[in-house]
């Protein structure tokens, strides 16, 4: 009997704790195309509970393997709750706790020292989409730094290359609805690991597959995406613009043109088709090693299917030629006319389509005239004095962000941040990589302690972020800390007072037909809200042309390529500065060489003769969850994939210990002989810590070298060797 009451009495308490539970609504912070909403389920102040908001049209409900336990990530024992100070060696991680006045107080006075000595522009903020929302995010200390006359810092890490072949080609249009793809008969993903990398999306792939869709994936190896489709094209690393232009060559020539449409709504046909002549299948097929006939069924399954969707990813850009890839591929659709069909045309980036007032998000009207910008890609260069710039960076601030991990010619910036000269702030939630270098360390707030408003660069839904819980211990949200700072400097604009909540309100422009005259009461309610641009099952936003280019029409030929010259597109400079003056671009699409591939640099392969790519790992997000055991043992230790024929060169067995070189660096992974690789490409995936792997990581060996355009990154245009450990 008492066992019976006991249970009785545990049923009733578990009863009464879930009636005492509130929910709030959420939304996933994290750079990822998907931007779940989420729900928090919250009791007696503790966050139990982080699920999928089944009402969302889009992310259904549905969270992938990184958030699955998004509730146990905000409790991790090695967060860092309290401001602290490096006590040890920079790089040794050792700190110890301080006051929030104390941080402060030495943040102005060794920013003020060093806007004295060497002027505000030492000074260079270093972020990016640690935190993807409009308040907390990419561009939450603008404003302060700014106000401050820093450095401005440009952010072209992801996405540059290919929005500045996107404008170039179509202008500022959202293109594609990403749900539309439910009405498609053909899909092309085009560097793209849907399965690892936009879940959400995928789901929609597969409704169409399973409703005949035939979906094709175009990758240099056999990723997670590329099993699944009914054809697997393996291009070369960086030849992706001779496939595509021999795409164009074999439409143009067999007469698969679209002709009505190209008269309506294109301009520079003639010179595009004069460009394509030289690109025959059996051209491009010495080039990209796909054969001929491959090419020519490619082609003619693209032109002659309806309602053909493209979905080119961010890493096709990753190469010298990489946005001029792209612009051949955006071209693609205009050629057919296949912009007419419900889900035709080009998937890219939907971002462009938000009403939010950047200018008020980043205050360009706040920098000094003539502030110079320097690129977060040439971190390494800049701190180690390569650069040559004076004044050299006496400061550096970190927030949103991990370099050292995530991005080029990693062992540099080390040296770099090991600068005894150098002060270094890092505002984070665990001793990274970078923090382990910071000589001031401050705690920050993860998404269910923090309001936020998310746009989203892979569909057309903002989504709500509400606070859910208190943060823990001295914890505060990115907004906060820069509220405090500009308090500590005496910046007295109304911004820099003004709580999330009223950020959102002035932040969002609510008279935009886009947001239908909905208010903040809406997103309260629901938590989402779909853009007001039409229903994705009919939608054809370029049925009739209707480009926002300055022809009003799809430019093959592009005259701002040759006017603007090489620009990097907004949101990468800070989300204001449209363009960039520079040395002007080819105005036609077409292919570039990769800097390091063998065909291209044999000097160079003698000593490192393989290409090697860095796609996004299955279990992390970037860097993110890295440092958490159980996802490392579901994404498995740094693997380095190469094919047989490779490794019995090199003498290596399965599960070997291998080291990956270049000039550049080195790291280690085990090394995984597969044919899901072919010949003459590594695979090694992103995000496994330095500090936490036997030596490095993979972006050690990746050149800070920019892309064609945009000044986008060459992640993917690298050479190394690979040999066994010692």
């Amino acid at each position: 009997m008492l066992e019976e009451r006991i249970s009785e009495i545990d049923a009733e308490a578990a009863a009464k704790s879930v009636s005492e539970a509130v929910t709030r609504l959420g939304a996933c912070p994290h750079d990822c195309p998907d931007t779940c909403s989420m729900i928090y389920t919250v009791e007696n102040g503790r966050l139990i509970d982080v699920r999928g908001n089944p009402d969302h049209p889009m992310t259904r409900g549905a969270l992938c393997g990184k958030l699955k336990d998004f509730d146990r990530h905000h409790y991790n024992p090695d967060r860092i709750l309290y401001p602290m100070r490096r006590t040890g060696p920079k790089g040794s991680g050792q700190f110890e706790r301080i006051t929030w006045d104390e941080a402060l107080a030495e943040i102005h006075r060794r920013f003020t020292g060093i806007i004295e000595t060497h002027g505000a522009e030492a000074i260079l903020p270093y972020n990016y989409l640690g935190n993807e929302g409009v308040v907390q995010g990419l561009t939450v200390g603008d404003a302060f730094f700014n106000r401050l006359g820093a450095t401005v810092a440009e952010k072209t890490f992801c996405g540059s290359g290919s929005c500045t072949a996107w404008l170039l080609t179509v202008g500022p249009t959202n293109g594609t609805d990403p749900m539309s793809f439910a009405q498609s008969k053909l899909i092309v993903i085009w560097g793209c690991n849907s399965v690892s990398t936009n879940i959400h999306h995928w789901h929609v792939v597969k409704e169409a597959q399973r409703h005949g869709a035939r979906v094709i994936v175009i990758d240099p190896y056999r990723s997670r995406t590329a099993a699944q489709a009914d054809w697997h094209l393996m291009p070369k690393p960086g030849t992706d613009g001779a496939l595509a232009m021999a795409m164009i060559h074999v439409i143009m020539e067999e007469g698969l043109t679209d002709d009505d449409y190209i008269a309506r709504h294109t301009v520079g046909f003639e010179p595009l088709k004069e460009r394509a002549q030289a690109f025959t299948p059996e051209y491009a097929a010495e080039i990209c090693g796909i054969p001929a006939d491959d090419i020519r069924q490619l082609a003619r399954e693209y032109a002659t299917t309806r309602n053909a969707a493209l979905r080119p990813g961010v890493a096709v850009e990753r190469s010298a030629g990489g946005a001029q890839a792209l612009r051949a591929i955006f071209s693609l659709p205009a050629l057919t006319g296949s912009w007419k069909d419900p889900g035709g045309g080009v998937y890219q980036m939907p971002l462009w389509e938000f009403p939010v007032h950047w200018d008020r998000v980043c205050r360009p009207d706040l920098i000094p005239e003539g502030t110079r910008v320097l690129n977060v890609l040439k971190l390494g260069e800049v701190l180690t004095g390569e650069a040559g710039i004076e004044p050299g960076i006496h400061a550096l601030m970190v927030y949103n962000a991990n370099p050292v991990s995530n991005s080029t010619e990693t062992a540099k910036i080390k040296r770099g941040l090991a600068r005894e000269d150098l002060f270094t702030v890092v505002s984070e939630h665990f001793v990274t990589d970078t923090a382990r270098y910071a000589d001031i360390l401050l705690p920050a707030t993860m998404a269910a302690e923090h309001d936020d408003m998310m746009f989203s660069w892979g569909h057309f839904f903002f989504t709500l972020n509400q606070k859910a819980i208190e943060p823990p211990g001295e914890t505060v949200a990115n907004a906060e800390l820069f509220r405090r700072l500009a308090k500590t400097f005496g910046f007295t604009e109304p911004q820099f007072s003004m709580s999330e909540t009223e950020l959102m309100e002035w932040y969002l422009d609510w008279e935009s037909p886009k947001l239908g005259g909905i208010g903040m009461d809406h997103f309260r309610q629901h938590g989402w809200y779909r853009l007001n641009i039409g229903d994705p099952e009919t939608r054809t936003p370029h049925a009739e042309g209707n480009f926002p280019t300055p022809s009003g029409k799809c430019e093959f030929y592009s005259e701002a390529a040759v006017t603007s010259g090489n620009f990097v597109a907004p949101p990468f400079r800070q989300m204001y500065e449209q363009f960039q003056g520079g040395e002007a671009l080819d105005p036609l699409p077409g292919y570039v060489p990769a800097n390091e591939r063998p065909e291209t640099n044999p000097a160079q392969a003698e000593r490192y003769p393989l290409n090697i790519v860095s796609p996004k790992s299955h279990g992390f997000l970037n860097s993110q969850y890295a440092n958490e055991a159980h996802k490392v043992r579901a994404q498995g230790e740094q693997t380095i994939l190469i094919n047989p024929a490779d490794a019995q060169s090199r003498e290596i067995g399965e599960g070997a210990l291998v080291r990956v070189f270049n000039d550049r660096g080195a790291f280690h992974g085990q090394a995984r002989v597969t044919e899901e690789v072919p010949p003459g490409l590594v695979i090694a995936s992103l995000g496994y810590w330095h500090s936490l792997n036997r030596d490095g990581a993979v972006n050690v060996i990746s050149a800070s070298t920019y892309g064609g355009m945009g000044h986008s990154p060459t992640f993917s245009d690298n050479l190394v060797q690979v040999g066994l450990a010692q």
